[in-house]
């Protein structure tokens, strides 16, 4: 995403649940880009800056939200399994819904490829790519307030600096 003057800068490695929380910000921004393209350019090819909003939203969600998800799964959740204010099923929960968006993912890249490389959507493809724009956005919409609200919160008070600071660094090699 482009600098911007004067904007709050993204969270580092030592603050991990602010970099989640800086990745939904970039989660709803290029979700936006893909909704906006695809209510614009409905019925037509897309024009080369279209083309190339699609395709820098979806290298995001290609890299960025696999490693979001990793960064989830992989080093919150583990540390907030077992822990009081940590029930099993919200973890459970959140997992199915990390499936579900990886495989509205793989339909939106699907579809959005294709409308680049053919430079239309038939009648069938733009009502599936209405839906899985549809469910990924109600999805991440209620995905991203109970983390929000309730996950980030409870793990900032139930685990240690010392734990914190391996999830930032389990980030960082995520990255490297």
């Amino acid at each position: 995403m482009p600098v911007q003057i004067g904007a709050r800068r993204d969270s580092g490695f030592d603050d991990p649940l602010g970099m989640l929380q800086d990745c939904h910000r970039r989660i709803e921004h290029f979700l936006k880009v893909l909704g906006t393209v695809a209510d614009r350019a409905r019925g037509r090819a897309l024009d080369t800056e279209e083309s190339s909003a699609v395709d820098a939203a979806l290298h995001y969600f290609r890299l960025g939200g696999a490693r979001h998800t990793a960064d989830e799964e992989e080093s919150l959740s583990p540390r907030r399994r077992g822990r009081s204010d940590s029930p099993h099923e919200t973890v459970g929960s959140l997992h199915q819904e990390h499936e579900q968006a990886d495989s509205l993912h793989a339909d939106l890249d699907r579809l959005f490829t294709a409308w680049m490389v053919t430079g239309a959507l038939g009648k069938d493809q733009q009502e599936q790519l209405d839906s899985a724009m549809t469910q990924l956005e109600q999805l991440y919409s209620s995905h991203i307030e109970l983390e929000e609200k309730i996950v980030f919160p409870a793990a900032a008070r139930l685990l240690t600096r010392e734990e914190l600071s391996l999830i930032g660094e389990e980030f960082r090699l995520r990255r490297a």
